[in-house]
């Protein structure tokens, strides 16, 4: 069904890398150290809009600024105090976040067959330790810092479609966010597959709302399920 295709492009952060266990590992201690009853999925949700707005009010800040300064936000809503050690923190954590436990096989499998491209709200110094933990060669990699705008921006789709469209390439974009990717990637007119990666979880987690409808082209769990429908096992009989 992907024949039509000859790259795929990524979002990073909730696709391949598990950003909300990353950000909950930080959030979850300071916020339960002031009130017991916060959950992950409490403080994932304050912080949620809190990151995207930042992300857009600041659109050349390097993504641990945008951490540290959403943190900042996030305790401002909850009347939490946030240190400024509290917000490095964050803001340094981005390459300790671990990878889904399904991605690196993923991607390798994805490589046989499509070339791989990352279009990710982060900085390159950041990316680079989360590429670390992937195990693979991309053959492009586009940050906020290189375009100089975050997700859901339309610059960001439109440096995809300048690189893909200078290659001679057809993309099909995979993500996780509704809000960050398909909405934006729709618009763009790129087709994209949806990793639900909270498929067994209500509400939206670390992602904000989408606030529009928009029905993916294809949904898939995980990006294991999304490698073996792209990249078939041929079968052969004696």
């Amino acid at each position: 069904m992907f024949e039509e295709f000859d790259a795929l492009s990524f979002d990073c952060y909730g696709t391949l890398i598990d950003w909300e266990a990353g950000i909950a590992a930080v959030l979850g201690p300071w916020g339960r150290a002031a009130r017991p009853e916060l959950t992950d999925e409490d403080l994932l949700l304050a912080y949620a809009d809190e990151e995207a707005r930042i992300e857009r009010e600041n659109p050349t800040a390097l993504y641990p600024q945008v951490l540290a300064e959403a943190f900042r936000a996030t305790g401002a809503k909850l009347d939490i105090p946030v240190s400024d050690a509290d917000a490095e923190t964050l803001g340094n954590s981005v390459p300790d976040w671990p990878a889904f436990p399904d991605s690196t096989e993923a991607l390798q499998k994805l490589k046989t067959r499509f070339k791989l491209i990352i279009l990710s709200n982060i900085d390159n110094k950041s990316f680079a330790g989360s590429n670390a933990r992937l195990g693979v060669e991309f053959d492009r990699i586009i940050t906020a810092e290189e375009v100089g705008s975050y997700k859901p921006s339309e610059r960001n789709f439109d440096a995809l479609k300048a690189y893909v469209n200078s290659e001679g390439l057809k993309v099909l974009h995979v993500a996780q966010s509704l809000f960050h990717d398909h909405v934006p990637g729709r618009k763009a007119g790129i087709k994209g597959v949806w990793i639900n990666r909270r498929h067994n979880r209500p509400g939206w987690g670390a992602t904000p709302d989408p606030a529009a409808e928009v029905k993916p082209d294809w949904t898939f769990n995980s990006m294991a399920e999304f490698a073996d429908a792209a990249v078939p096992q041929t079968v052969t009989s004696k």
